[in-house]
């Protein structure tokens, strides 16, 4: 089983900046993509950003120039930089992978995290 753990959400005022860590643990040969995707209360999850394994990234277009995902592959680690934050930028946070559980294996397979509150205040 592949377990990823959020850390890093909280409150802050709108023009702050948070920084969210999410840990991947598990079977993992390889991932093919690391991400984080947020949901408003009574809306759809979306995406926020994501970034391949070659390094491309894609990203909503509501965070563009605000938000910047990175990833540290030695720890298993991706974070998600978020500045000059908007009160439409609280949510719940989860972040993904995709990933393979065996070299060359050509089956991929996805995991979320529980969640991490980001409230943003006026």
């Amino acid at each position: 089983q592949v377990q990823l753990v959020e850390s890093g959400g909280g409150l802050v005022q709108v023009g702050g900046s948070l920084t969210l860590s999410c840990v991947a643990s598990g079977s993992i040969s390889s991932f093919t993509a690391n991400g984080w995707y947020r949901q408003r209360p009574g809306e759809a999850r979306e995406l926020v950003e994501i970034m391949a394994s070659g390094g491309g990234t894609n990203y909503g277009d509501s965070v563009k120039d605000r938000f910047t995902i990175s990833r540290d592959s030695a720890k298993n680690t991706w974070y998600l930089k978020m500045n000059d934050l908007k009160a439409e930028d609280t949510a719940v946070y989860f972040c993904n992978a995709r990933y393979r559980n065996r070299a060359f294996s050509s089956s991929q397979y996805d995991a979320w995290g529980q969640g991490t509150q980001v409230t943003v205040s006026s």
